[in-house]
């Protein structure tokens, strides 16, 4: 069940975008934020790039930024109507991330940012695999979302801000292993970094079938 403060900071986007500013204050502001999963990506302008999940577009404004063809993707015509308002530049399809209403093998990156959290176990799984699915050969996703923390003094914190903000999905998602999943999908040359003391985490991993970030299995930075 979504809290109160949940629902008003959809309704109201000056809400959520403060939430949002508020939170990646501790990685350095929110363009650092949204810049974190696309370290180290060995892709061009040119690439083709899905951003999952799209919201009303913070991410997809830094992705335009880096690429010139993005997708952004999101289930709620509300939010696709007003990143469609603020990130003119992207292209915008109306869909669950589970069932994407996209070919196979078009895109070079998927990138989800901050919303995997919010999904049920099932509809997770379902979506790796749709992740998977629309990937090209050689491929990239980047995921962005909570980690438990590794400092014991933040563990107050995120469980405060989850009662205001969240739902039981984001206990859930502490306890999903995605780079295990990951690989059992199909995809290698997996990278992790942790960053807010443990909190956050960025994932990068490659569909199998070239060379990529380097090594094998998980890797992991702080």
């Amino acid at each position: 069940m979504a809290t109160i403060l949940r629902s008003l900071s959809y309704r109201y986007q000056w809400l959520y975008d403060s939430i949002s500013a508020v939170a990646a204050l501790s990685v350095g502001g929110i363009g650092r934020f949204h810049r974190l999963p696309l370290a180290d990506l060995p892709l061009g302008r040119e690439a083709n790039v899905l951003d999952l999940c799209c919201g009303c577009g913070q991410a997809t404004q830094v992705l335009v930024q880096h690429f010139d063809r993005v997708t952004g993707l999101d289930a709620s015509p509300r939010s696709l109507g007003r990143a469609q308002a603020q990130v003119p530049q992207a292209h915008y399809v109306q869909g669950f991330a589970e069932a994407m209403p996209l070919e196979a093998e078009q895109f070079d990156l998927v990138h989800s940012s901050a919303a995997l959290h919010e999904m049920e176990p099932e509809q997770l799984r379902q979506i790796l695999r749709e992740i998977h699915r629309v990937l090209k050969p050689q491929g990239y996703v980047t995921l962005l979302d909570f980690h438990p923390p590794q400092t014991p003094f933040l563990w107050p914190g995120l469980a405060l801000f989850f009662w205001l903000f969240e739902t039981e999905t984001a206990w859930q998602f502490l306890e999903a292993d995605l780079g295990h999943r990951l690989g059992d999908l199909g995809f290698g040359n997996c990278r992790q970094r942790l960053y807010a003391g443990g909190s956050l985490q960025v994932l990068q991993a490659q569909k199998q079938g070239g060379g990529g970030l380097g090594g094998g299995g998980l890797g992991g930075d702080r």
